[in-house]
């Protein structure tokens, strides 16, 4: 790890930052974790400890305040976001927030206005965006292999019954169900890919006896820019898949397993109905990628891939998404 290394804590230090981010920070070339706060100070103290873990701060404001901290990574719940963030940029510390940015498109645009007046690095955990399938997918689209897309598809599904994440299920604390919490992956991913933006959406979505206030599984229909069609489904109740998809004028690249960081990902190529190439891709690196490329957007260098503004354009399309799913009409975004 080099000296120059950019300093991070974790604000809201929970199960995720144990599974996927202490092992990215380990890997890191150019990142350090020093610090977290936790509402349970006890489990802090034990994280700490368990995790060699210099710092752990008494108060979120601490945190902020401390000279030993150059970025704050926020973790906590979607409804605490906006004043987790705000208060990591009044203190001029960079920022990188976990998805979705906030409860809604107005609560993003905040964050994203006080960063921009603060003049502070400030970026959404979109973590597929690292992902090398994902850039595979990208680059190849770009250059014509399967001619121009037409028709785009983004699964994501989980048992978030048996989830350590409690919370996903109170609208209090989250944005949404499964559309909040893991379609945001699939509309992201689906933007990255094709450069493109989505315009309109329709939205289908029903509730269950562990759902309480949000959705336990839903399908969108995205109308995008450049003329692409994508259906996105977001589904809290059916064991693990992800698949990312795209259709285009000469051919097909499908990504079975499109999202997983934990065994290699197969993009195959079909023209016709045949297999053409498969690609065998490791993605075991993404979240490694994602914290060097914000470090490095910190220091100065090359923008973050997942900006602030990109994290308020995917609230709106969540927005969009929620407002259709009561109305039952097709929304604009």
């Amino acid at each position: 790890m080099s000296q120059a290394a950019v300093r991070f804590a974790i604000l809201g230090f929970g199960h995720h930052a144990v599974r996927r981010l202490l092992p990215a920070f380990a890997r890191s070339k150019d990142t350090s974790l020093v610090g977290l706060w936790r509402r349970n100070q006890a489990a802090a103290q034990e994280d700490c400890a368990t995790h060699r873990i210099a710092h752990c701060f008494a108060s979120r404001e601490e945190l902020c305040a401390s000279p030993e901290v150059d970025a704050v990574f926020i973790t906590s719940p979607d409804a605490m976001h906006l004043d987790d963030a705000m208060l990591a940029i009044r203190h001029g510390k960079a920022v990188l927030c976990e998805k979705p940015l906030a409860m809604n498109a107005a609560e993003a645009g905040a964050i994203a206005e006080d960063a921009r007046t603060a003049g502070v690095v400030c970026g959404v955990a979109q973590n597929f965006r690292w992902n090398r399938s994902v850039n595979f997918l990208r680059d190849q689209i770009a250059a014509g292999l399967i001619g121009k897309p037409q028709i785009a598809q983004g699964h994501f599904c989980y048992a978030a019954q048996n989830a350590p994440r409690k919370w996903i299920a109170d609208s209090t604390l989250a944005c949404g169900g499964p559309i909040g919490d893991v379609g945001v992956h699939s509309i992201d991913a689906l933007r990255y890919i094709l450069n493109a933006e989505v315009a309109s959406i329709s939205t289908l979505a029903a509730k269950d006896d562990l759902s309480g206030d949000v959705e336990a599984y839903a399908a969108m229909q995205l109308e995008m820019t450049g003329g692409v069609f994508a259906h996105v489904i977001s589904d809290a109740r059916s064991p693990y898949r992800t698949l990312l998809e795209v259709t285009g004028s000469d051919g097909v690249l499908t990504a079975e397993n499109g999202f997983s960081v934990d065994q290699p990902v197969e993009v195959v190529h079909r023209r016709s109905g045949q297999v053409v190439s498969t690609t065998r891709i490791d993605n075991s690196d993404g979240y490694v990628l994602m914290l060097d490329s914000f470090a490095g957007a910190v220091r100065g260098g090359a923008a973050f891939a997942a900006t602030v503004e990109d994290g308020v354009r995917n609230m709106r399309v969540l927005d969009a998404a929620y407002r259709g799913w009561r109305s039952g009409q097709r929304e604009g975004v």
